[in-house]
């Protein structure tokens, strides 16, 4: 099945993009908002939901491509649409000019609104555990 693309642009009250940049970009800082635990080797990303020594559910990513302090991308190792991926971009907002997080990501059609409240989700804890 082909998947529909979704594109969210939260506004962020960071004043530099090296903040948001360690956020997206690096184990220690995905794991603070997207997952329990993010582990990152070889270009392989691991994000993991629950505790290892309880019930859990792990998903692998490969970083497809990572511009520093612009944009990271990611593919699901599992995924089987070739053309579907996810990406975090640092992007400023037409509006205000403020930083802001540009979220592309897919699913299908019928999928979409729950994807984008599980992005409304992790960027609720990403605002709780940076104040960005």
């Amino acid at each position: 099945m082909k998947k529909e693309r979704l594109n969210i642009e939260y506004p962020l009250s960071a004043r530099r993009p090296d903040i948001i940049w360690q956020l997206i970009s690096t184990d220690h800082g995905l794991g603070r908002w997207i997952a329990d635990e993010v582990t990152e080797e070889n270009g392989v990303v691991s994000f993991t939901w629950g505790q290892p020594w309880t019930a859990h559910h792990t998903l692998s990513a490969n970083v497809v491509e990572r511009e520093y302090h612009s944009h990271i991308r990611f593919q699901w190792v599992e995924e089987d649409d070739p053309d579907a991926f996810w990406e975090m971009r640092i992007g400023r907002s037409e509006l205000t000019g403020e930083l802001c997080l540009c979220i592309v990501d897919y699913a299908p059609q019928d999928e979409l609104e729950d994807l984008r409240s599980l992005w409304d989700g992790n960027l609720e804890r990403l605002h709780a555990s940076s104040g960005l």
